[in-house]
């Protein structure tokens, strides 16, 4: 029986977690609050759910979604992850993280940021362009017309394939975006981050307007991106938003 391994089971967490359910997949939960807390989780998703210690849910994964702030990226348990395929959802936003001047000049990604701190586990990034309510709401069936793609990017093309072969069993099409090296492609503030899935993009902007003034007023931003029943996204529509996007330096992000 397949596994799916967590580490952060948050939005994004949680919402991947229901879609491999769904798929016949079992799912080992982790945060970094302790197993216990997440009770009320595991029940709601049942019997094929349970929760662990990062470091449990890593050896127990067949693959393992990493979704939690860049800031603790050096917690990851690299020894439990080593030969391990890892989809990094993890965006790099300099207000919530700190700054990380490597990333700031461009020099490096953020998963080959992370890709060097697992150094035996095969990286590949995922799930980091979509808003996590666009998740449920735009998975179809292999072979629906109306299925979004999502890109990929990892340095292991086996272990590309391989994402690539649970993101459709999840619901999703993929296009390559080659090594990690190129992830930047679908980070914050490209062609393919977000806007895309959105079907009310003027909702969209309003919000991410309101975000940005209250960064810039101090601290975090507390407005969410608006409910939104999302926009199939095709694959070729995909490859083209990220061929033809610049490369956004982090000093000139909207949300920075």
């Amino acid at each position: 029986m397949a596994t799916l391994g967590f580490i952060g089971s948050g939005h994004i967490g949680t919402k991947l977690a229901r879609l491999a359910i769904a798929a016949g997949i079992d799912v080992v939960l982790s945060n970094s609050r302790g197993p216990e807390t997440l009770a009320d989780t595991v029940a709601e998703l049942g019997e094929r759910a349970r929760a662990a210690t990062s470091e449990e849910a890593a050896r127990a994964g067949d693959w393992v979604v990493v979704s939690i702030p860049l800031i603790a990226y050096r917690k990851l348990p690299a020894a439990a992850l080593a030969g391990k395929v890892v989809l990094d959802t993890i965006n790099y936003y300099p207000f919530r993280d700190g700054e990380f001047e490597e990333l700031d000049s461009g020099r490096t990604t953020t998963s080959e940021l992370v890709q060097r701190h697992l150094t035996g586990a095969k990286l590949v990034k995922a799930f980091n362009n979509i808003n996590d309510g666009h998740i449920p709401a735009l998975a179809r069936p292999t072979g629906a017309a109306d299925r979004t793609a999502l890109p990929i990017a990892g340095d292991d093309p086996e272990a590309r394939a391989s994402a690539a072969a649970l993101i459709d069993r999840l619901g999703f099409d993929t296009v390559d975006a080659g090594p990690l090296a190129e992830s930047w492609r679908f980070e914050p503030d490209t062609a393919a981050y977000v806007t895309p899935y959105f079907a009310d993009v003027d909702a969209l902007n309003a919000a991410k307007a309101k975000m940005v003034e209250e960064i810039r007023s101090g601290g975090g931003f507390r407005t969410r991106p608006p409910a939104d029943p999302g926009a199939p996204l095709s694959a070729d529509r995909l490859r083209a938003l990220l061929a033809e996007t610049p490369r956004v330096l982090t000093a000139d992000r909207v949300l920075r």
